[in-house]
């Protein structure tokens, strides 16, 4: 037996593709492609949501807010349902054990978040709304610590407070007076809790039962959100009364609800899955940029030098507090090289 030991330990020095290699690689490659994925996905979702910011102001003085979001979700939850049915059918005791983190994964990420910011954009001005919008990655941060799982380094920290910077810079249009200047009112405070609602909603995402599927999940919360909005849409249809459907107000509908809702929402939860809810509220800082990119082409709205100049602080800033992601997809293809009579190091779980 120590022979054949031995044997095997010669053989394996002399064979430049080893057994720990070939167990490394595939598993290096797939956490290397998650940490390139992510940032994709969730680059994605905030360009969605950007046209969300642009796409609102056609509902503004025509639907109500809440029943915006009513129409919202039932449209967003009757998209999804022929991919998502089954699987949810399928996974209905593990929803029914998990209902009440379901529950509240569903009111703060569907029933209040954009219920609240709806209802904001009455009393606030747009600039407001941007500016209490920028702390949203803050929180999303705060949130990934404070539950665990997250870590904020020195270097990452940084890039956060960079990134904040450039987006008051760009909502202030660079000017401390207008800064300074700023009314805030009740809708400031509504669209505080937006921001804390989705933050902690994030922070739920990235703890889903083990087991239930990112389809699954998303389905079950927009059915549940959907059902805590209808007594509340019913509320608002006896006291304001409905909205004359348009081709304008039915198309920015059916944006909101299968883009920004049904697309977004899967692809921003996939993102926190694969990279952690702390890197991807980073790139949540590139909303005001594609807001304005946006807003250039579909509205006209022109762009000033110092608008430019605060989008590359946005995008330092972001550089500067993700490039961990590049320095470990570099190390995970540095581990899948083969190893010599050596035991390879556990890879460490991404957050």
């Amino acid at each position: 037996m120590a022979l054949d030991t031995k044997a095997a330990e010669a053989d394996s020095a002399d064979t430049p593709s080893t057994a720990p290699a070939r167990r490394s690689g595939p598993r290096s490659a797939k956490r290397s492609l998650a940490l390139w994925l992510g940032p994709i996905l969730a680059t994605a979702a905030t360009l969605i949501w950007s046209g969300n910011f642009v796409i609102a102001r056609a509902l503004h003085e025509t639907v109500p807010p809440v029943q915006t979001a009513f129409w919202r979700w039932t449209i967003a939850m009757l998209a999804v349902a022929p991919l998502a049915a089954a699987q949810t059918w399928r996974q209905r005791a593990l929803i029914r054990k998990h209902l009440g983190f379901l529950t509240l994964a569903a009111l703060l990420g569907v029933t209040l978040f954009n219920t609240l910011i709806y209802q904001a954009g009455r009393s606030t001005s747009a600039t407001n709304l941007a500016l209490i919008a920028a702390t949203s990655p803050a929180m999303i941060v705060g949130f990934g610590v404070l539950t665990g799982g997250e870590r904020v380094s020195r270097r990452r920290a940084t890039g956060l407070v960079i990134a904040l910077l450039g987006v008051i810079a760009l909502v202030s249009k660079g000017s401390l007076s207008v800064l300074l200047g700023m009314q805030f009112s009740s809708g400031d405070l509504l669209m505080l809790a937006a921001t804390a609602t989705f933050a902690g909603y994030s922070a739920m995402v990235r703890r889903k039962p083990q087991g239930l599927t990112g389809l699954a999940f998303l389905f079950t919360t927009f059915v549940l959100g959907t059902l805590m909005l209808a007594p509340v849409y019913a509320v608002s249809l006896g006291t304001q009364g409905g909205f004359t459907p348009s081709g304008g107000t039915v198309g920015a509908l059916l944006y909101i609800g299968v883009c920004s809702s049904a697309v977004a929402y899967f692809t921003w939860n996939k993102a926190i899955d694969l990279i952690g809810a702390t890197r991807a509220g980073f790139i949540y800082y590139l909303q005001p940029v594609f807001v304005a990119v946006v807003s250039f082409f579909a509205l006209g709205e022109p762009t000033t030098p110092i608008q430019v100049a605060c989008m590359g602080l946005i995008i330092v800033g972001i550089a500067l507090g993700s490039g961990a992601m590049t320095q470990r997809a570099a190390s995970a293809g540095t581990d899948a090289q083969p190893a010599k009579a050596t035991r390879p190091a556990p890879h460490s779980s991404t957050a």
